[in-house]
């Protein structure tokens, strides 16, 4: 079983090191204000005036004055080489819901590692947000308030089949695999409901459904 390093009965802010606008770490701070920073998120923390509960990762990129400026029973490395720092993260929080910021837009092999780990840690509510676009692991049963014509994109990371409601275009009975059918570009037509019956779709929506997302999925 894996340790826990930071438990939280709120929603907690998850910073990685990849450029952030201010408008995208005001909104995801506005409802996590709990900080656990992946590494040289960190210094993304400390440039925003926060002093993050933990870093977490193999601390290989956290700067020398960031470590000056943390606490060191804040600082937990774990050595291990075999997952990234976000992987790492996720894996050592306990929360009703993470928001990942600070894990888009930059290096690509590291964004997709992101997702594999959505997936992989399906029991971790987590919510990955990017300047335009925000991308979660579907539960088994999600409903969501969306205004009509939201964008619904549906992401396989696995051999699934599932049915909803609420789309433009149906999903039932469709055989999705990430080598073969995706549903990108779907549009709600009101409150969507789905499931895939088993774990592997990714969800993504538009930034402004943030809100909805996050009342979706928050555990508790």
């Amino acid at each position: 079983m894996t340790a826990v390093i930071v438990q939280s009965s709120e929603i907690v802010t998850l910073l990685g090191g990849a450029p952030v606008s201010r408008s995208v770490l005001r909104e995801s701070l506005a409802l996590g204000a709990t900080v656990v920073a992946a590494d040289s998120g960190a210094d993304l923390a400390l440039a925003a005036g926060v002093t993050p509960a933990a870093v977490i990762g193999d601390l290989d990129s956290l700067s020398d004055a960031a470590r000056a400026r943390i606490p060191a029973d804040r600082l937990h490395r774990i050595a291990e080489q075999d997952s990234t720092d976000f992987d790492k993260a996720l894996r050592h929080v306990a929360a009703p819901l993470v928001l990942a910021v600070g894990f888009t837009g930059q290096r690509l092999d590291h964004e997709l590692a992101v997702y594999n780990a959505l997936v992989r840690h399906a029991d971790r509510a987590a919510i990955v947000v990017g300047s335009a676009d925000i991308c979660f692991h579907c539960p088994p049963r999600l409903r969501l308030d969306l205004a009509p014509g939201t964008r619904v994109s549906l992401f396989p990371m696995a051999e699934l089949r599932g049915e909803g409601r609420g789309l433009r275009w149906p999903v039932d009975g469709i055989a999705f695999a990430p080598w073969g059918r995706v549903g990108t570009s779907n549009a709600a037509t009101g409150p969507v409901e789905m499931g895939f019956g088993g774990p592997g779709m990714l969800v993504i929506l538009p930034r402004a459904a943030l809100r909805p997302a996050v009342r979706a999925l928050r555990r508790g």
